[in-house]
């Protein structure tokens, strides 16, 4: 693995990162038991982002861009 694709593995899963840490703030700013969904069963927190695209939205769009410089490091 070269050094820009080790770079754009490791800014891909920041970026997964960051947009579970801000699903995960504005779930529990909605519902405790969101917030507990968000920390115990993260992928099942996203279908939570699609029902509240206007509170979640940005941490979609963040885990979007994640998974897409993700997939470019190893294509």
């Amino acid at each position: 693995m070269d050094a820009s694709s080790a770079a754009l593995l490791v800014f891909g899963v920041v970026a997964l990162l960051a947009s579970w840490v801000v699903l995960l703030i504005e779930s529990w700013k909605e519902d405790y038991s969101w917030g507990m969904c968000t920390l115990l069963m993260p992928p099942l927190s996203y279908l939570y982002s699609l029902s509240r695209l206007d509170k979640a939205g940005q941490s979609l769009l963040l885990a979007a861009a994640g998974w897409i410089l993700v997939w470019f490091a190893l294509g």
